[in-house]
């Protein structure tokens, strides 16, 4: 071989090996759904927006809900019998209304129960399917977040209440006009959720979530976390199984030339007897 074939194969080597690596992947995500799916009886969908090294030259894409996602899962939901229970894993910062709407319905819809998984955070529109799941498993460290409507940039609740502050004669018509799509934008929000909630909750608490969830009480960021939402009275457990991380390791960031997060990737186990020994020690401090 020459040197100039050498380096052709060299380089079509270099060039494979992120599409190799992202179908190996793909293969042991599969491996891992089949195995869940048997170990609980249910339907697994996932609903995972990370960077991934997805093209041939390994720029990372940035992910969200969209009505592509819409489509796939409303899918496999009809390819599911109305007897199958569905898990859910969402892990996803948000998308489009529409598509998170679509799916929510979808979610709640089917007979069977259906669990939502968040193992790290789902927030905005995935807290919104995750709402309209029969009850959320989430880390102990893992988030929600608020389902108030955003206009571009900007919260609607927070144009309409600058519209509502500044004298008439001193608000532009651009304004106006966006404080009045806001305030519909708000409206329609509230009313989708209490549909999702209808049927979960007694009337009062529906309205109780719905208000604030979707008005603006917080930023769009809030983090909601396990003891909050618990407080607010929403069927959230913690008991997620060790499968699913299992399974969102191999959802993995592109490789950057120096990691930002780097630990031994086993598990760190006290030694045998030290909490013994710590007790031991305490009752000593304490006799004299």
């Amino acid at each position: 071989m020459s040197g100039f074939d050498f380096f052709w194969f060299f380089f079509m080597l270099a060039a494979l090996q992120p599409i190799i690596r992202q179908r190996l992947l793909e293969a042991a995500r599969q491996r891992m759904i089949a195995r869940i799916e048997k170990m609980r009886g249910s339907r697994v969908i996932l609903l995972v927006h990370r960077q991934e090294t997805m093209s041939l030259l390994g720029f990372p894409v940035m992910r969200f809900i969209d009505i592509n996602d819409s489509e796939q899962v409303i899918r496999a939901i009809h390819m599911t019998d109305p007897e199958v229970p569905i898990d859910l894993i969402l892990h996803t910062p948000g998308g489009l209304v529409l598509a998170a709407l679509q799916i929510a319905r979808a979610v709640k819809k089917h007979p069977a129960k259906v669990t939502a998984f968040v193992p790290h955070y789902a927030m905005s529109g995935g807290t919104l399917i995750a709402l309209a799941a029969d009850e959320i498993v989430m880390d102990e460290h893992a988030v929600l977040g608020p389902v108030d409507p955003q206009l571009g940039q900007f919260p609607a609740a927070s144009i309409v209440r600058a519209a509502r502050e500044k004298p008439l004669e001193h608000v532009e018509d651009q304004t106006l006009i966006l404080a009045d799509m806001a305030e519909k934008a708000l409206r329609q929000m509230r009313e989708n959720l209490r549909d999702l909630l209808s049927g979960k909750y007694p009337p009062e608490k529906v309205d109780e979530l719905s208000e604030l969830l979707t008005q603006g009480h917080w930023t769009h960021d809030y983090p909601i976390t396990f003891e909050e939402a618990r407080k607010m009275g929403l069927p959230v457990r913690k008991d997620m199984p060790h499968e699913i991380y299992q399974l969102m390791s191999l959802f993995p960031q592109p490789v950057r030339q120096a990691p930002s997060v780097e630990f031994t990737p086993v598990p760190r186990r006290a030694p045998a007897g030290s909490q013994n020994q710590h007790s031991i020690f305490s009752l000593l401090r304490r006799c004299l």
